[in-house]
């Protein structure tokens, strides 16, 4: 009982209530395109979200009861199977859409490049951690660990997977400039990232470059093709207003908009239940965002703080990136909503970082519980005795 109270209640009530909405929402914007489109139930996509959110809270209590020092025991298998997952893909992954990023095994899609992205933060945060007392140092302290991080760019980017890509990139970004490096170091990273954009999209073809900022910026222009997707996200806006159409009451899930129950699923919320909707999805999301940066804060150990702010930095940058293509401010890249939109590999993945983002938290809760214990010993005049680390440094 005491190890469940240790738990970060935020970090445990916010995702499972985002999940819950985003089954219901799943089933919402789904059930005429399953059976009329993918000639499946109506209730097909639902039933997948809530298989794929069972094995996720397994996920999330594993992650969560395990001390999250003991996380860096893994750290070397991890990079192993990073490596071996997205090199394995261009021989036997699926190509969907123009781009080869999924293993389909006994019926289940799988997509590695979305299980690099917290694999990656445990790797960073791991490495800086150990690189405190030299992380100053650009060639020594900065440079190694991105070595292996532009690799595995590499490797999604010829997938090709873009938008993927920019996400891993920012995430990367975060727990370095997070890390403690000097500005003229962050200033290089950043005029590198520039690059890495740059050669990116020179991986796409000139056509569907063009074709995604014409989208993007200019959809009335080709309202029938190029743009056809954001006017009718646009129209699932407009229509929602205040308190939109009513749950299940919706039209442009009805053949209009594509794909409403993954990538543009905010846009069937905002048509159903409006901006007060909208406004709780976003509330809850950045609920979650700000308790984890709270306790990357709150957290004395470089390695737990930087895990948490790699994990918090993951779901912001993925609902910032969502949102921004559904409202026609960011090219679509095919990025989910975090907890909301329907995908397997997607929801894992989260639920596995906020069971790991929760045993930081319970780190942190003990670790005060701890030191509360001794304040009131030493007020009570019973003696106290100092930790190894304060030990350590009194003998020095």
């Amino acid at each position: 009982m005491k190890r469940w109270k240790s738990l970060d209640f935020t970090l445990m009530f916010a995702p499972l209530v985002l999940i819950g909405f985003g089954a219901v929402m799943i089933y919402s914007a789904s059930m005429v395109d399953a059976p009329v489109k993918f000639e499946v139930p109506a209730n097909h996509f639902l039933v997948k979200q809530l298989q794929w959110a069972g094995i996720g809270l397994v996920l999330f209590l594993l992650a969560a009861f395990i001390p999250y020092k003991q996380y860096r025991r893994f750290v070397k298998l991890t990079v192993l199977v990073m490596l071996v997952s997205l090199l394995g893909l261009f021989v036997f992954g699926e190509n969907r859409n123009g781009a080869t990023s999924w293993y389909v095994i006994g019926g289940m899609s799988i997509q590695p490049s979305e299980f690099v992205k917290i694999g990656l933060i445990l790797y960073l945060a791991s490495v800086y951690a150990k690189k405190q007392s030299y992380i100053e140092n650009f060639t020594q302290g900065v440079l190694p660990p991105l070595y292996l991080t532009a690799l595995l760019l590499g490797l999604i980017i010829f997938q090709p997977d873009i938008g993927t890509a920019a996400v891993i990139a920012m995430i990367a970004a975060s727990i370095v400039v997070s890390s403690g490096i000097k500005v003229k170091h962050m200033l290089i990273l950043i005029g590198g990232i520039l690059l890495v954009v740059i050669l990116a999209s020179q991986q796409m073809n000139t056509a569907e470059r063009s074709s995604r900022f014409t989208g993007a910026y200019q959809p009335f222009e080709t309202p029938d093709s190029d743009g056809y997707h954001l006017i009718q996200s646009y129209i699932s806006i407009g229509t929602g207003g205040w308190t939109g159409q009513g749950l299940g009451q919706g039209v442009q899930k009805l053949g209009y908009l594509p794909e409403p129950h993954t990538d543009f699923i905010m846009a069937v919320i905002a048509e159903e239940l409006g901006f007060i909707g909208v406004a709780i999805t976003l509330g809850l999301l950045a609920l979650i965002v700000l308790r984890g940066l709270y306790i990357a804060k709150k957290c004395v150990d470089p390695f737990g703080s930087l895990l948490a702010i790699g994990v918090s930095s993951m779901i912001a940058i993925q609902a910032i990136i969502n949102l921004g293509a559904m409202s026609g401010l960011l090219p679509i890249t095919g990025v989910p909503l975090p907890f909301v939109s329907y995908g397997g590999s997607a929801l894992l993945i989260f639920m596995l970082a906020v069971g790991m983002l929760n045993s930081v938290a319970r780190g942190v809760h003990h670790r005060e519980e701890k030191e509360a214990k001794q304040a009131v010993s030493s007020k009570d005049g019973e003696p106290t005795y100092p930790t190894k680390q304060g030990l350590k440094s009194w003998q020095n």
